[in-house]
């Protein structure tokens, strides 16, 4: 979807996927090689959109908060994780970010950007799907993705080149870690697809799963997901032209009777419900009370049929299907009971999904109000919508908050990235106290610092110092930049967290290697003031 802060934006559709009893949205040990597909679904369980952030532009240029959200942090996705949701897709443009040809040079200040929000639900245990999102939407200043443009070779050589540096960004994450192709590529006409376009959207797709399998490590074996015609159900599994891409370069470690392609869909139906921006139609399902005020179409039967034949099409032959949006816009300003309802559509999609064996993905906008999707206030990190929560984890069968792998080691850890920006040299002192989270596996793990100023006053700057355990080596890192690696320890503040108000706290984190000793770092100083623990 395309929205910005109060627009719901287009889209429409839903998927499965089969799990041989697997218990849905719950966490198994990261593998040492990626899951099967019934182990995904099951592990993936429901999951959350962090939408209009990092696909968010202005005049073609990608900015998280271009359309009205604050910088997304790691407390919003902790207060996520908390609320049961066991998957984030983070849909990402790249638009003006893209150099010239023939190179087509990402910037490597919005890669790192994008690694660390990865990083932020990465590092905790929970599936990440990113995508290419806005670049292929006519109505996006600067997008270039288009089906139906003259020069098909140009775009199509910087779709590659794009993803072959993308790919490589993120070669070393484990399989939590999802490519999605593109996002609603169509031609921008909701009628029934036309060619050339069908053919050249089938066409990306192969670019993305031959140019993400060349570039090695876990991608050789990553789950990759790909869409049909603007995500829609009935012209991706019917005889409109969607062709699922072949995997002839995957590594040959993974059993020949597997595949690793996931099929995306989104599901909005009815329209005029879902994100029809007016008070004609605000309820939905069997419990609606007002049949004025319900869609004549677009109801359970109709869902759960949907969803079937996503399962009938792609779960039976072994693929994998991703509902990765869904959800209903908020018009409590014209009905006060709209959440009942909103809750209820959330919870029998999920359901369904889960009848049908497919992981779902709710669609949050991060607006709260009228038209929003919202389920938490991004500023504040705090839930909003308990209700449709909780119909959601009802729907996906009570899945319970995720904790990062502990047992088995991940396939590798994430690649180092460049430190964000930083404020000029600390200043000043304060006394202080630090917090700090240690989750283990084999050969890894992730810590989690909260810093607070216990001082009177306000601390400009700083830098924490710490001593790591004896072997242990960090490997990336977020909201601070670490230096050196290993031994004594230095964490400098970025850019959006240098202050810290009197009894104000702010958390940063790192992922690191260990050779058998995981324990805490030791002798935490802010600003050279010992801080208690």
């Amino acid at each position: 979807m395309r929205s910005r802060t109060r627009k719901a934006g287009l889209a429409l559709f839903a998927a499965a996927l089969t799990f041989a009893g697997a218990a849905y949205g719950v966490t198994r040990p990261a593998p040492a090689e990626a899951a099967t597909a019934s182990q995904l679904v099951a592990d993936m369980g429901a999951g959350w959109n962090l939408g209009n952030s990092l696909e968010a532009s202005n005049n073609g240029i990608p900015s998280e908060t271009a359309w009205g959200n604050p910088v997304v942090t790691q407390a919003l996705i902790n207060r996520v994780k908390a609320a049961g949701f066991k998957t984030i897709r983070i849909p990402v443009s790249y638009l003006g970010t893209i150099g010239a040809a023939p190179n087509y040079t990402v910037s490597a200040a919005w890669l790192t950007r994008i690694a660390e929000v990865v990083t932020y639900a990465h590092s905790q245990g929970l599936y990440v799907v990113i995508n290419m999102h806005g670049d292929g939407y006519k109505t996006v200043g600067g997008s270039w993705l288009i089906c139906d443009a003259s020069d098909q070779t140009t775009v199509k050589d910087r779709y590659q080149k794009v993803w072959a540096q993308v790919a490589t960004k993120f070669q070393s994450f484990n399989d939590h870690l999802i490519f999605e192709s593109m996002n609603e590529e169509f031609d921008g006409q909701y009628g029934n697809p036309t060619q050339p376009c069908y053919s050249n959207i089938n066409a990306y797709n192969q670019i993305f799963v031959d140019t993400v399998r060349r570039t090695g490590g876990n991608n050789a074996s990553r789950w990759l997901l790909v869409p049909g015609w603007n995500t829609n159900i009935d012209y991706t599994v019917g005889s409109y032209g969607f062709a699922i891409p072949t995997d002839q370069y995957r590594s040959s470690t993974v059993p020949a009777a597997e595949q690793r392609i996931m099929i995306s869909v989104h599901y909005y139906d009815p329209w005029d419900f879902t994100g029809q921006e007016d008070g004609v139609i605000t309820q939905w399902g069997p419990n609606a009370t007002n049949p004025a005020k319900t869609s004549t179409w677009g109801q359970a039967d109709y869902l759960d049929a949907q969803l079937k034949k996503t399962y009938d099409t792609f779960v039976t032959r072994g693929y994998p299907v991703f509902v990765g949006e869904y959800g209903a816009i908020d018009k409590t300003t014209y009905d006060a009971t709209n959440n009942r309802y909103r809750a209820d559509f959330a919870r029998t999609l999920v359901a369904a999904a889960k009848k049908y064996g497919a992981a779902t993905a709710y669609w949050d906008n991060g607006y709260n109000g009228q038209h929003g999707f919202g389920l938490f206030d991004r500023s504040s990190a705090t839930v909003t919508q308990q209700g449709i929560i909780d119909a959601i984890m009802s729907g996906a069968g009570g899945s319970q908050p995720t904790t990062p792998p502990a047992t088995t080691p991940p396939v590798t850890t994430p690649p180092a990235t460049t430190p964000p920006a930083t404020t000029p040299p600390p200043g000043g002192t304060g006394t202080c106290r630090v917090a700090s989270t240690v989750s283990a596996w084999n050969t890894g793990l992730t810590n989690s610092i909260t810093i607070t100023n216990t001082g009177t006053a306000a601390i400009n700057g700083w830098s924490l110092a710490f001593t790591l355990a004896t072997g242990q080596t960090i490997v990336s890192g977020w909201s601070a930049s670490y230096s050196p690696s290993s031994g004594a320890v230095t964490a400098t503040n970025a850019t959006y967290n240098g202050t810290l108000a009197a009894g104000g706290s702010t958390t940063i984190g790192y992922q690191a290697n260990h050779t058998g000793n995981a324990a805490a770092p030791t002798g935490f100083k802010l600003n050279g003031a010992t801080c208690a623990a």
